[in-house]
């Protein structure tokens, strides 16, 4: 499977037209020092949207660091962020240079940022409008010089209504802000992501996948991939973990595609596509007809119905 007809942009791949406004966002963003906030479904790749802005920018050259605001302590997330002296609490035996200071010149992504504390909300505003901070522990203010990306898959705008988020540094965060559609709304990806992982693991594994049986397909592109593309690749590695032999086939999938309603019954402009795509991804009319769970004859006549 080729995908030299679909669009790399800087590690993000997609050959959906709902992503090529994401793209003119991030080329026009990159070229600015505006804050940028991503908001996207967990596993839709937000941080790559991140280090796609910092590679466009004029900072590419200097340091991107990256922090799961959900990952961490509230104690440990100020340190992590701002740095701490030594001796500012039972434990911290020497001074700790924060991500802020590490990504001094460069870009700073800060994931899942509506489980910011608020108290550190407040401190990450400050950090914005003076464009220095103080460590944990210390007197001596530092200069703050990163260009700042945050994402979150909340909508940050219901967070304020319930009082979890400052409204003040929702404004400052999202001065430009791009939504990154989830994968189900970017249908046309599913294929194109499924055999680029293949590709990779293809060169690390013993396995070597060419084909995926047509009913296999037909799964996986029916299936609503509420984990994204990191639900998706997931599913690639169990098959390679599971499966032998050269064809992926559809009992080679985990459990939960075996739980799949048969293929119902498309109408118009979905059944258009879904036909296109079927035959875009087999090659050959009864594989597609096969895919769809429709008779050689009725697959024709519907082609001819849609003039494809």
């Amino acid at each position: 499977m080729q995908i030299d007809n679909a669009q790399n942009f800087h590690g993000i791949l997609s050959r959906s037209p709902a992503m090529r406004d994401v793209f003119q966002i991030i080329q026009t963003a990159a070229q600015t020092e505006a804050t940028v906030l991503v908001r996207g479904e967990s596993g839709s790749g937000k941080e790559l949207v991140a280090r796609a802005i910092h590679q466009l920018s004029t900072r590419h050259n200097a340091s991107f660091l990256a922090v799961n605001c959900a990952a961490l302590s509230s104690n440990l997330l100020e340190s992590e962020l701002f740095g701490h002296v030594r001796g500012a609490f039972t434990g911290a035996i020497r001074d700790h240079h924060g991500v802020f200071q590490r990504a001094h010149g460069g870009t700073l992504f800060l994931d899942e940022i509506a489980e910011l504390p608020l108290e550190l909300q407040a401190k990450l505003l400050r950090v914005i409008q003076e464009r220095n901070y103080v460590p944990v522990g210390g007197v001596i203010s530092m200069p703050v010089n990163i260009r700042l990306v945050a994402a979150t898959h909340r909508s940050l705008r219901e967070e304020v209504k319930l009082g979890r988020f400052r409204e003040d540094l929702m404004y400052r965060l999202r001065v430009v802000p791009i939504y990154l559609p989830p994968l189900r709304e970017r249908r046309e990806d599913i294929s194109l992501l499924i055999w680029h992982f293949i590709k990779q693991h293809n060169a690390e594994n013993g396995r070597k996948i060419e084909k995926i049986d047509p009913n296999a397909m037909r799964l996986l592109l029916d299936y609503t991939w509420r984990g994204n593309i990191r639900e998706l690749h997931n599913v690639v590695e169990y098959t390679f973990a599971v499966g032998r032999g050269s064809v992926l086939k559809s009992t080679e999938l985990p459990p939960e595609f075996r739980e799949l309603s048969p293929v119902k019954t498309f109408h118009n402009e979905d059944e258009k596509g879904a036909i296109e795509r079927a035959l875009n991804e087999t090659k050959n009319v009864n594989a597609a007809a096969q895919m769809l769970n429709m008779s050689r004859a009725t697959f024709w006549r519907k082609r001819k119905q849609y003039d494809l």
